[in-house]
């Protein structure tokens, strides 16, 4: 996780020269090609719907994707989309998802309690904590996870998605050898079509962002980069700021104080 952790910081001085281009709905999108997808119904921290948009250059490539699955076999789930500066932060914030942050680095700690800058890192790495660390504001990154066809099972990767814990990095060790060729054919599946898979976690993939260029090595300005998105127009308005965390360790520092007292009233 600490290698995501300086890949993440390695993103924020990549150039971006954010393009303009609005979001397209993916559940439209494959109505309109004929492909059968599945999508999420969850919330985003209880009460947010998910927006399952993204760019729209994005949607041929995310199409294509859908159908090679089908042709193996599987069939594509997508998990979640765009999200607003709110849904981001408030995701950081929700008590759940937080735990599981502070249960992850307790992991790593040998059971001990967390320091608050192990917290904002992990954070940073697993909610994007700082804009310019997060793919989803910049409408540019799908997570997702894939069904057989046959059976309806899930295709298994160690654990579904929306795991944070020593099975959430992509080359985790702890899950099985037919877990980890299972995750590789996935993600070499999304890669033929140009979706970076973001090492951190094994449900995250992302295109024409700065880590997407910064991966792959392009030499080009990233044309994607956070917005903020009218529906009703599909307009897109960079961010002022991308450099301030969503969440200041002040604040931080009080749900870490919450949360482990949460994790401590457990039987």
């Amino acid at each position: 996780m600490e290698r995501s952790y300086e890949l993440l910081q390695s993103m924020t001085s990549y150039p971006a020269e954010e393009c303009g281009e609005g979001l397209a709905s993916i559940p439209d999108a494959a109505e309109e090609a004929g492909i059968e997808m599945l999508f999420s119904t969850s919330k985003i921290a209880g009460d947010l719907d998910r927006i399952l948009y993204i760019r729209s250059g994005l949607i041929p490539d995310l199409m294509a994707i859908a159908r090679d699955m089908r042709e193996r076999g599987w069939l594509l789930k997508i998990e979640d989309g765009f999200r607003t500066l709110d849904m981001q932060t408030q995701l950081g914030r929700k008590p759940s998802v937080f735990e599981m942050i502070v249960r992850t680095c307790q992991w790593e700690l040998g059971g001990e309690p967390p320091p608050l800058d192990l917290i904002f890192r992990r954070s940073t790495c697993l909610v994007a904590n700082y804009p310019n660390r997060g793919t989803h504001t910049m409408g540019a990154a799908v997570d997702i996870s894939v069904f057989s066809l046959e059976d309806g099972s899930e295709i298994s990767r160690g654990k579904s998605y929306l795991e944070m814990s020593e099975y959430t990095p992509m080359d985790s060790p702890f899950v099985s050898l037919a877990e980890q060729e299972n995750r590789k054919a996935i993600t070499a599946l999304m890669e033929r079509h140009g979706f970076l898979h973001y090492p951190g976690e094994f449900w995250h993939y992302n295109k024409g962002d700065p880590l997407y260029h910064f991966m792959a090595e392009t030499g080009r300005p990233a044309q994607y980069n956070c917005v903020h998105w009218d529906a009703r127009t599909n307009a897109v308005a960079p961010y002022e700021d991308v450099t301030s965390p969503l969440t200041p360790p002040d604040e931080m520092a009080e749900y870490l104080a919450q949360a482990l007292e949460r994790l401590t009233d457990e039987p």
